[in-house]
């Protein structure tokens, strides 16, 4: 079986993780630094926002996989998926241009991202029960 709608939503995001890699990538060729960071605050911003998308995007397009496999609505499919997306880019966005520090574009990408994650969990948990209960 495939998955179409999760597909779309797992090769935005990995396309996203390669630009905030190259962006990762670029810092630490500019500054010499292999591992770890030093006190340019756009720099740590940059490393902590690939790394915030490497810990969020894969529970969440996990989670909306196995709920479309289990033949959760494409339409709830889709607003999960688009609302985790759009949360990640701005909150990598919000990351690196407030420079770590509190900025709209990274607060409203992590509730996206939280919002997302809780309506793919309660999807999911529904669809058990409505097949299993």
């Amino acid at each position: 079986m495939i998955i179409p709608v999760t597909a779309v939503f797992a090769a935005v995001t990995g396309i996203l993780l390669l630009v905030l890699s190259v962006m990762a990538v670029r810092f630490r060729l500019k500054y010499q630094i292999g591992m770890g960071v030093n006190d340019d605050p756009v720099f740590q911003a940059t490393v902590r926002a690939h790394a915030n998308l490497v810990e969020y995007a894969p529970v969440g397009l996990i989670m909306l996989a196995i709920a479309e496999l289990n033949g959760v609505s494409s339409t709830w499919i889709y607003w999960t998926g688009m609302a985790l997306v759009v949360g990640r880019i701005l909150h990598a966005f919000g990351m690196i241009k407030g420079k770590g520090k509190t900025h709209m574009a990274r607060l409203v990408g992590m509730v996206l991202t939280w919002l997302s994650i809780l309506v793919a969990a309660i999807l999911l948990l529904w669809n058990v029960g409505k097949v299993y209960g």
